[in-house]
């Protein structure tokens, strides 16, 4: 298990509940009803493992955005893109998503769960880890490209195909983990068994990062998005559409 001295990620607790019983005596619910409605209030809420898992597809999601949507850039001004910014989205795609995530969760617990269960989630593992080892070859290209300290223009239209077949190839490969093999493999386990795996996954997570790495990914890539221009959600507002 995680140090105890470790706040976990998947223990959420309700703020202020002191203050909000407070309130609701005062308001004449009485102590006891206030005590009641505190103690609901601060029950720990566990994160789940497969909404785990998907919150760290969420990391890698904003990773491949990052990727996409340098594509522009690269094909119009390469020199002016911060080679550094992409190099640290790789790094971060390879540490938190291919060897954490995809090594030591899915193809060490899911995929062989999914397997030995059978059925038409079994049918994409092969598959899904050939895209793993596909993504690790392409994370090292990119490794190689943004290790000259710049992006050169005879690196650039290859960095930008590289990216659009990535983020496309992730685009399906994640979506079908989150609505076929990840509820295959929740529906294969007990309850128990799923909490154990929760809490497993909680201390592979502890003992690789030394720390949340979740939270640490999540810290990681708004850095990253805010080097990029990326950070304003807004921007990406779809305009409104053509009048029919």
């Amino acid at each position: 298990m995680a140090d105890i001295a470790q706040p976990s990620r998947r223990l959420l607790v309700t703020a202020g509940i002191a203050g909000a019983g407070l309130l609701l005596a005062t308001n004449g619910l009485g102590a006891a009803a206030a005590a009641e409605k505190g103690r609901r209030q601060g029950e720990e809420k566990e994160v789940g493992a497969v909404e785990d898992l998907m919150r760290e597809h969420g990391v890698l999601r904003r990773a491949l955005l990052v990727y996409i949507e340098t594509v522009p850039k690269l094909r119009a001004n390469p020199g002016n893109l911060p080679a550094d910014a992409i190099a640290r989205t790789a790094k971060l795609f390879r540490s938190f998503g291919e060897d954490y995530h995809e090594r030591m969760l899915e193809e060490a617990h899911i995929f062989p769960a999914v397997r030995k269960a059978g059925g038409p989630a079994a049918a994409y593992v092969d598959v899904l880890i050939a895209q793993h080892n596909r993504g690790r070859e392409i994370t090292d290209y990119i490794f190689a490209v943004t290790g000259k300290g710049a992006i050169g223009t005879g690196d650039a239209d290859p960095l930008a195909r590289v990216f659009e077949t990535f983020v496309l190839m992730y685009q399906n490969h994640a979506a079908r983990e989150d609505t076929i093999v990840f509820p295959a493999w929740k529906n294969a386990l007990s309850e128990r068994q799923l909490h154990d795996m929760g809490e497993l996954f909680e201390e592979i997570e502890h003992r690789q990062f030394g720390k949340d790495g979740y939270e640490d990914a999540v810290k990681q890539i708004g850095q990253i998005e805010q080097v990029l221009g990326f950070a304003d959600l807004a921007q990406f507002t779809a305009p409104p559409p053509p009048k029919a």
